[in-house]
């Protein structure tokens, strides 16, 4: 043998009818993709135009080099202009009007682009094969979409997620702070025991702490994400990993930092992945 691959990769564009734009999206799969006559598992990004900065070409090569890791296939969806209309909350927008087209973009992913990688690509369609994940704002918009839609999900990743999305203005005082609309999104779903959730924030994420609590407000409002989901019947430790990265900031680097991580505890084989949930604090 004179030369061999170490994976594959293409630049797509999908027209999408909700939308009403041309979305690209970038491919990723094992060297021996065109050759395997399996399916293979899906990890679904948001924001994949982040990509190379996130240097997710060099995490999932060695991802797929790892006998310890379940060969899969990455799906990265960009953005474009319309990003704080696209993603946010299917239910409604925000106080401000952000994420007014967060419905259309969630129907793009179920009703157009799912069927169309099924239909076109190796991917398999076993709702547990399929990972969402998104960092940021897009972290929300993946979580919102998997979990009303937890027929078609097994895994959700949010880093740094924008889970202060509100429907009003924070109050000071209102302890309850049930504005947060991702906590009635968990609230009222119907709930899946097979969704696990892998949750990261970063200790520097920022300086904000609207309730003085002394505790930053992306690390508040992921811990009262963690209370909501187990109040919905998950388990903390075991449905549920928590990652706090020390001196971690809502930036790309330290995304990057902790990708490698997040693969494992999405695709590890079940003999050698240690993630049973539970908080777990790393440094930069």
């Amino acid at each position: 043998m004179r030369f061999q691959f170490d994976f594959i990769g293409a630049k797509g564009r999908f027209f999408s009818k909700y939308l009403d734009r041309i979305v690209t999206f970038r491919f990723m799969a094992p060297a021996d993709y065109w050759a395997a006559t399996h399916r293979f598992p899906v990890l679904l990004m948001n924001d994949g135009q982040d990509f190379t900065a996130m240097k997710l070409e060099k995490t999932f090569s060695e991802a797929y080099a790892s006998k310890a890791v379940r060969p899969f296939v990455y799906i990265g969806l960009e953005c474009n202009e319309n990003r704080i209309r696209e993603y946010g909350t299917a239910t409604t927008a925000d106080f401000k009007g952000r994420g007014g087209r967060a419905l259309e973009y969630s129907k793009f992913v179920i009703e157009e682009f799912m069927p169309f990688l099924i239909k076109e690509f190796k991917v398999s369609s076993d709702k547990k094969d399929w990972v969402y994940c998104g960092m940021s704002l897009g972290g929300l918009s993946a979580f919102d979409i998997a979990y009303r839609h937890s027929d078609l999900f097994g895994k959700i990743g949010v880093f740094s997620g924008s889970f202060w999305w509100r429907k009003k203005a924070y109050v000071k005082k209102d302890v309850a702070d049930r504005s947060r609309i991702l906590l009635d999104v968990i609230k009222n779903g119907k709930g899946a025991p097979h969704l696990k959730f892998w949750l990261q924030t970063g200790t520097e994420d920022e300086k904000a702490d609207r309730n003085n609590n002394g505790v930053i407000d992306s690390i508040d409002d992921t811990l009262d994400v963690i209370k909501e989901l187990r109040a919905k019947g998950y388990p903390y430790p075991g449905a549920i990993v928590y990652e706090e990265v020390l001196g971690g900031k809502h930036d790309l680097p330290t995304w990057a930092d902790i990708f490698p991580k997040f693969v494992m505890w999405a695709f590890g084989k079940p003999l050698l992945t240690s993630a049973q949930g539970g908080l777990h604090r790393s440094s930069m």
